[in-house]
């Protein structure tokens, strides 16, 4: 039977499609279309136009209207009425949590600096990420934060190295006759890279993943170096080794576009591979043959990424590896070269979107968020108040049972804006409902391709959910910060971002992206952003610091091995299904991924008694986290992995795995060593 025709009295639905990105950690920041009916969300895809998005989202993402509609979402202002960590809270007004904060804040501001602000990459954007909370702080005269938590040694390393985080473009490892995929994850944590890697692939390219775990990306890949966690830079200077014996090098490119290469030279000259292969925990023939094919495979290109440089020398290891193209003259190809972060290509304003200036010459403490645990519990010059955003440190820092302890006290005054109740708003004193990305402005650069993205609001927020910056704002107001710039408004902050003339805004705003202006080869005749415009194997500026100029193997603060109490190496990629402790709350994918884990290999399970899912105690002398066990082929003998980050309060004993991390930092960058981490697992 045919629809009776609408009548005069029918309304029908009204549908939109809005364009937005994707706010999350991870180097592909896709470009998003929404479709909305009678202002719901119903639809949520990839932005087809978006080429390196391709109208493909991850699984996560696939499933954000699931989160942003939630129904534990938070949709007004709370206090707290019972005891820290207890989650018992009764809801307030915004005035009334406001004026409370500001209250707070004023008994404070003879000494500003026992405020803390604690935040990160719960949301990339740099407007509700990092603009009127930075004017709010420096106005005030706060404690600086300093954002080590995961990517600092890496980063500096490439700074160091290269002059910024800056490498070849993703598209062209498309083009790729080798691809090392070291420290990463692809399939997992970078899909839109995979599709091109796969692309090589089908073109006849050799792909070798370089990583402790069996991955899904190692199980793609034609070869699997699966050294031990910590001995990259080993690797990287065996490489060199046998470039070097063999004279696989590009002479023109080192004499023309590097810096201390003589130095260089005689220090991989020290590392033969049978002393990699010993350090590394690898056959020496992988690594002579690895190095064959990346000294005669053009062009070859390296996909590095932020795992491996989570230990002791970090710092050291990625730079070892940022000087492999170099050496081989990789850079000269569009395919060739190394890429970890395209983020040091985007002129971003950040100094208008964060007005340093606002200090007034002040020069607070900076307090680095990778130790806030002992931070917290220093009594030296205490920590008064701490507000979080975009970070969910419970969880997330290091050596969680001094994190907890520093949040349960009842001294310390804490406010948390969030979307949800995690394991840190349970300390809150006041619990702001911030907004998602489908219902506020942003603007985002990226870490894996070259492309501004513009997210423009879907939806109207949940409740009385507002954005971090209206709530920076609004507590500017209510402090008597009249300075103009705590006027602007989100999508004057977005206009912001970037000075006139650095992006096309006229394409921003049409499709949701605009494409940076590079060349497709930027190293290919040197001039790299380093002081000497050479990629630099020796850094004057690392040697100034008192620290070795060339790159070097840093052994672990916990290596494998060194430890009888503690025989296992551990390490905690993340579950696939979350990212970072984002979407651990989100119910379709909390059951695809079951409960905490713990993969261990099957000769360390023997020799513990330790069946397929048995239920065990992993620990170390900071602490003790309960998991299942699974018997698994990805975990390699002496290594075990803690599948990360749940929900303390999902876990089978309250923890979850970052109980057994340590604060201990990285060799440069001062960043966390996470995957640094010695254990003994028993059944429970």
């Amino acid at each position: 039977m045919l629809d009776a025709p609408a009548s005069a009295t029918t309304v029908l639905p009204t549908t939109t499609t809005v364009l937005g990105a994707c706010p999350h950690d991870c180097p592909d920041t896709c470009g998003l279309v929404t479709t909305v009916q009678d202002g719901v969300a119903v639809k949520l895809q990839g932005n087809p136009a978006h080429s390196h998005t391709a109208g493909v989202l991850c699984t996560k993402v696939s499933r954000y209207i699931e989160r942003n509609d939630h129904a534990e979402r938070l949709v007004q202002p709370m206090k707290r009425t019972g005891p820290k960590g207890s989650g018992r809270f009764e809801p307030v007004s915004w005035d009334q949590a406001l004026d409370a904060i500001v209250a707070q804040l004023r008994t404070l501001q003879t000494d500003p600096e026992t405020i803390v602000p604690y935040s990160y990459a719960g949301t990339m954007g740099l407007v509700q990420g990092e603009s009127m909370d930075r004017r709010f702080f420096h106005k005030l005269g706060a404690s600086l934060l300093d954002r080590t938590i995961c990517s600092m040694a890496g980063g500096e390393a490439m700074v160091y190295t290269l002059g910024a985080k800056v490498g070849m473009r993703i598209e062209f490892f498309a083009e790729a006759k080798l691809i090392l995929i070291w420290g990463s994850n692809a399939i997992a944590s970078n899909l839109h890279f995979w599709r091109h890697a796969q692309a090589a692939k089908r073109a006849g390219a050799r792909l070798v993943c370089i990583d402790p775990r069996r991955t899904e990306t190692a199980d793609k890949c034609d070869e699997h170096i699966a050294l031990l966690p910590g001995t990259d830079a080993a690797l990287a200077l065996a490489l060199m080794h046998e470039l070097i014996v063999h004279d696989w090098l590009d002479h023109d490119y080192i004499a023309r576009h590097t810096l201390g290469w003589e130095r260089l030279r005689e220090r991989a000259l020290q590392w033969p591979p049978a002393r990699a292969a010993a350090v590394c925990g690898v056959p020496e023939a992988q690594i002579v043959a690895l190095a064959r094919d990346y000294g005669t495979t053009r062009p070859a290109a390296i996909r590095l990424n932020y795992g491996m440089q989570r230990v002791h020398g970090g710092g050291n290891a990625a730079r070892a590896i940022a000087c492999l193209p170099a050496l081989v003259g990789a850079w000269r190809h569009r395919a060739g070269g190394l890429l970890l972060s395209s983020s040091g290509h985007y002129p971003a304003d950040r100094a208008a979107l964060q007005r340093p200036d606002l200090l007034a010459g002040r020069r607070p403490r900076t307090i680095n968020m990778s130790t806030i645990g002992d931070a917290l519990l220093d009594t030296a010059k205490p920590v008064k108040a701490i507000v979080v955003y975009n970070s969910n440190p419970v969880a997330v820092a290091p050596e969680s049972g001094k994190v907890v302890a520093g949040f349960a006290r009842e001294d310390l005054f804490t406010v948390v804006l969030e979307q949800f109740r995690t394991d840190t708003a349970d300390y809150a004193d006041y619990l702001l409902p911030a907004t998602t990305q489908l219902e506020h402005w942003d603007i985002h650069c990226s870490y894996g391709h070259t492309d501004v993205m513009l997210n423009r609001p879907a939806v109207a927020p949940r409740g009385e959910a507002r954005s971090n910056a209206w709530v920076f704002r609004e507590l500017a107001r209510r402090m008597g910060f009249d300075e103009p710039c705590f006027s602007d408004d989100d999508e004057t902050l977005c206009r912001s971002a970037f000075a006139p003339g650095a992006i096309d805004h006229a394409q921003l705003h049409a499709q949701g992206f605009a494409s940076l202006a590079l060349p497709e080869a930027p190293f290919a005749e040197g001039r790299f952003p380093t002081p000497s415009g050479r990629c630099e194997f020796w850094s004057e500026r690392l040697a100034a610091q008192g620290l070795d100029g060339l790159p070097d193997h840093v052994p672990n603060h916990e290596p494998a091995g060194s430890s009888a109490a503690f025989p296992l190496a551990m390490i905690s990629p993340p579950a696939r299904n979350f990212l970072n402790s984002t979407f651990v709350n989100v119910r379709s994918l909390r059951a695809i991924e079951g409960e905490p884990l713990l993969e261990i290999h099957a000769d360390d399970a023997a020799a513990r008694g330790i069946e397929d899912g048995a239920t065990v105690r992993v620990f170390n002398q900071r602490g003790e986290h309960r998991c299942r066990a699974e018997i698994s082929r990805r975990a390699r003998p002496g290594v075990v992995h803690g599948m990360g980050i749940w929900w303390r309060k999902f876990g089978l004993d309250g923890t979850n795995v970052n109980q057994l991390t340590s604060q201990r930092l990285t060799d440069i960058g001062r960043g966390p060593t996470f995957y640094d981490c010695l254990v003994e697992v028993e059944r429970a």
